[in-house]
C-alpha cells in the first residue's frame, strides 16, 4: 500500500469531463496541490447520495486553500462520464476512471468485490499529494464512511 513521503505511481489514466481524454498521472497530479478521493463506484449509494455530493459542496473550501479535487473510480470513462453528468458535477472535481484497476492496484487500495458482482474495485479513501507525494491518507474501514469524507478531509489539511 501506497505510504507516506512516496510518489504517486505513473500510470495512464482516463480523464472523464465532457471529453473523455487520457492522461498519465504524473501529470495530472504534477505542480498542484490534490485531494483525491476514491469511491467503490459510480452510481452506487453511498457514493452517489454522501461521499460526491460532500466534495461538491465542499470545493469553494478546498479552493480556498488552493486545493483540486479529484474524484478516482475504478470504472471505465464513459460510466465516470455519464455519473458525472447525472450527479450535476462541475468540471472543476476532475473524474478519474481507472477502468481497468491499474492505478488503484499500483497504489495498493483495491478491493475485491467479487463476491458482490463487482470485480475489482478501489477502496473508499481519500488522499492528500503535493506535486505527485502523499502527505495524508485516510482509508476507510470496510463498511464505513467517516474518514475519507470531504469535512473529515477539511478538518486534516493545513490552512494555508
Amino acid at each position: 500500500m501506497i505510504q507516506l513521503g512516496e510518489s504517486l505511481p505513473d500510470v495512464e489514466i482516463r480523464l472523464a469531463g465532457d471529453e473523455i481524454t487520457t492522461a498519465q498521472t504524473r501529470d495530472v497530479f504534477a505542480d498542484r496541490r490534490v485531494v483525491l478521493f476514491a469511491v467503490p463506484g459510480a452510481f452506487t449509494p453511498t457514493c452517489s447520495n454522501k461521499h460526491v455530493p460532500g466534495y461538491v459542496s465542499h470545493l469553494d473550501d478546498f479552493a480556498a486553500r488552493g486545493i483540486d479535487v479529484m474524484c478516482l473510480s475504478v470504472n471505465d470513462a464513459y460510466v465516470m462520464q455519464a455519473w458525472a453528468k447525472s450527479q450535476k458535477i462541475p468540471a472543476r472535481l476532475l473524474m478519474l476512471a481507472d477502468g481497468n484497476g491499474l492505478f488503484t492496484r499500483s497504489l495498493g487500495l483495491e478491493l475485491d468485490g467479487t463476491a458482490y458482482g463487482m470485480g475489482l474495485r478501489a477502496r473508499r479513501f481519500a488522499l492528500y499529494a503535493e506535486n505527485g507525494v502523499v502527505k495524508d491518507l485516510h482509508l476507510e474501514a470496510p463498511g464505513e464512511f467517516r474518514v475519507s469524507t470531504a469535512e473529515a478531509m477539511l478538518a486534516a489539511l493545513p490552512q494555508t
